[in-house]
């Protein structure tokens, strides 16, 4: 089952320490963009003696090396996800769900063909889920 992240800490000639595998599996299967507090309490349920530094220098780690995204879409709070791939976010202002938009960016091939090198690219949308739309509706209806 960690065979995936193994490979993946290999191929970037990470050390595999059962910390960073633990924190590639829960953001692999948590894509909720958790927080630095979220992902350490999940993780200290199963890993008593986890501690929160060795949480945050893994996921730094992980992030330098590209395995991870760094979110701040939401302020100044960062967020952790793990898919790499260039994409986009949605930022829900009413329950504060961030979701994943797969919307390719139209200027990566021109901003390329000019000689530039992309690696990264940040791109969000705010405003309310399909859930709080259907809430509010919900609500409108009953008044």
């Amino acid at each position: 089952m960690l065979e995936k992240y193994v490979e993946l800490l290999k191929e970037h000639s990470l050390k595999i320490t059962p910390q960073r595998l633990q924190i590639l599996k829960y953001l692999d299967t948590h894509n909720t963009h958790p927080t630095v507090e979220e992902i350490y309490s999940e993780l200290k349920k199963r890993s008593p003696s986890l501690s929160k530094t060795t949480v945050y220098n893994s996921l730094e780690t992980l992030q330098k090396h590209s395995l991870i995204q760094l979110l701040t879409i939401s302020g100044t709070q960062a967020r952790y996800d793990f898919k790499h791939d260039m994409h986009h976010h949605f930022l829900c202002t009413n329950c504060g769900k961030i979701i994943d938009i797969d919307i390719k960016c139209p200027n990566i091939e021109k901003i390329v063909k000019e000689g530039y090198e992309i690696e990264e690219v940040h791109g969000y949308f705010k405003g309310l889920c399909k859930q709080c739309v259907q809430q509010q509706r919900g609500r409108r209806r009953e008044s």
